[in-house]
């Protein structure tokens, strides 16, 4: 069985709506993908502000945000149908929306975006929500992607995604464990800014600065690090914890950066070794942090000592591979199968989670 199916991404660090169109083939339970068109359409100004400042509106403008955000998704699908010929060809949209309030211990997240705003401005079957029903059955709601490094990735046995936060899976014993890490490149991008840059250009500025013993002492000392799997970070937690405690320490950007690169290596080594011990095994390691080379060449020597091998894909598997397991979850939905995996989140089942909206009649 073949599937045709736009998978939407945005992630916390902002830079923009990853899409990817990709055909998905499914053979006796064995999966596999071809992406055919891909694409980042960075956000404006105003759109990055309205979306990073969304868990401060009161109910009724959250709420029109959502709508007006799925109305802005559907036209972004609509633009990418046009620029790669793909009229006629799309059976279905898998979007996860940007997350805004996660609250797992209280059984509530949000990914505004809204659903039936995408089906009616694509005239195309849309499944959203994807975090939702995990949640309500006591789970973190993430991380969800593993399910997709399950199915479209089984020679890896860990897979890293530096995005605005890290998070790790691996199979453990059978079981796919999965948890966010620290965050990653929202801290790093909001450090390069305070020099007028849009991120840390492959690592360049942080490979320039020194580490501070004392900032690094305290950003391992979060309790969060010390807290079992499953687990998972809000976007408040970077902008209100970390960075005003890397922020009160007046660093040199360099050395503010140097110093969150080794807090980041640190970290998940640390929850690499906690794990399981590793030995001739290979960690993918895709997001945008995948293109900081400071950042993955001391994540590399770091985990050499721990029998990790570490692996940088193509770029469109680095850029685009969680939206490609949207896709997938999506068509997992589709069919009525699984596609949230309780071992990952805490939640006391596996669920077949997302809203399905017809755009058709």
């Amino acid at each position: 069985m073949v599937y045709k199916v736009i998978g939407l991404m945005s992630g916390s660090s902002l830079d923009g709506l990853d899409i990817v169109y990709t055909e998905l083939h499914e053979n006796g339970g064995m999966w596999s993908y071809n992406i055919i068109a891909s694409g980042c359409y960075a956000y404006e100004q105003a759109w990055a502000a309205r979306l990073q400042s969304a868990t401060s509106l009161n109910a009724l403008d959250y709420q029109l945000l959502h709508t007006e955000y799925g109305h802005y998704l559907g036209q972004q699908v609509n633009k990418f149908i046009d620029e790669n010929n793909l009229h006629y060809k799309v059976a279905l949209i898998a979007s996860h929306g940007h997350t805004t309030f996660h609250l797992p211990a209280q059984r509530m997240t949000a990914q505004i975006g809204d659903g039936a705003a995408i089906a009616a401005e694509t005239g195309l079957p849309v499944v959203s929500d994807l975090r939702a029903l995990d949640v309500a059955l006591g789970g973190q709601g993430a991380p969800i992607v593993p399910i997709g490094e399950k199915l479209l990735f089984p020679i890896y046995t860990h897979f890293l995604n530096l995005g605005g936060i890290a998070n790790i899976s691996f199979n453990s014993g059978g079981e796919y464990v999965a948890f966010d890490i620290c965050p990653a490149n929202g801290i790093l991008n909001a450090l390069a800014a305070s020099v007028q840059k849009e991120y840390d250009n492959k690592g360049e500025m942080a490979s320039s600065g020194n580490v501070h013993n004392g900032l690094l002492q305290k950003l391992n000392e979060q309790a969060y690090y010390t807290q079992p799997a499953p687990k998972s970070l809000a976007n408040s937690f970077g902008t209100d914890t970390i960075l005003p405690l890397i922020k009160s320490f007046g660093l040199p950007h360099t050395d503010a950066l140097r110093t969150y690169v080794e807090h980041i290596v640190q970290q998940i080594k640390l929850a690499i070794s906690n794990r399981q011990q590793a030995s001739n095994k290979k960690l993918l390691v895709t997001g945008g942090g995948a293109f900081n080379d400071f950042l993955v060449n001391r994540l590399s020597t770091e985990l050499q000592s721990i029998g990790i091998e570490v692996v940088v894909p193509d770029a469109t598997t680095i850029k685009y591979k969680e939206a490609l397991a949207m896709a997938l979850i999506g068509v997992l939905r589709w069919r009525q199968e699984y596609n949230v995996l309780s071992s990952v989140t805490g939640a006391s089942r596996d669920s077949v989670g997302g809203a399905v909206w017809i755009g058709h009649d």
